[in-house]
């Protein structure tokens, strides 16, 4: 059976999926929704009705990270999986838990305003971009001189961050991200997954 991936084009959880399959070769059945509108087959695998969602021979995975995970134990050809499994739960601890909250602070203030968001923006930096940006400034990568599937789960958090002020964003003095996110925002591998498909309808 061809596994059965439910996914939104933008959203950075459902992008991380989606560049893990593709990474692996993994063949899949696209099935775009529509956020106000989710199909009820989706529904019936994941009640909790997030993207992204996918169906493998009677396995229902509906976090991104498992996803991945699933992913890279059926190929793995660059070894994205061959790191320190500490230092990468440290990192999306931080991106995860941390910088996703300060992101939806920063890119709708009118949800916040009770938030400064000057001050919004100083936590993104102390918290988030800042130790980023000295990882990136000793090597190619977070975890080193090569890419692993760390890259590839915070670059599209880090893609949407940029785009709420672009022109802000390049002002600011995080040079090391700006070219890692130009080197993943320009890959093949990005621009593979986020070609534009019709909204699926049961």
């Amino acid at each position: 059976m061809t596994p059965i991936l439910y996914t939104y084009r933008r959203c950075p959880y459902a992008m991380r999926a989606r560049m893990a399959l593709q990474y692996a070769g993994i063949q899949f059945e696209y099935r775009e929704i529509e956020l106000r509108n989710k199909p009820q087959s989706m529904l019936d695998l994941s009640p909790k009705g997030t993207v992204p969602v996918l169906y493998v021979d009677g396995l229902v995975l509906d976090q991104s990270l498992d996803i991945m995970c699933w992913a890279l134990k059926v190929s793995d050809p660059d070894g994205w999986n061959m790191l320190d499994e500490n230092i990468a739960k440290t990192w999306i601890e931080k991106n995860d838990e941390v910088f996703k909250g300060l992101l939806d602070q920063y890119k709708y203030p009118n949800r916040y305003p009770q938030l400064n968001q000057v001050a919004v923006l100083a936590d993104v930096m102390e918290l988030m971009l800042e130790p980023m940006e000295r990882a990136l400034g000793s090597s190619e990568y977070l975890l080193g001189g090569r890419m692993t599937w760390v890259d590839v789960a915070i670059f599209p958090f880090i893609r949407q961050f940029s785009m709420v002020d672009q022109q802000k964003f390049e002002l600011l003095p995080i040079p090391h991200i700006q070219k890692w996110l130009r080197r993943q925002i320009e890959s093949k591998l990005f621009l593979s997954v986020m070609d534009k498909h019709p909204a699926w309808r049961d």
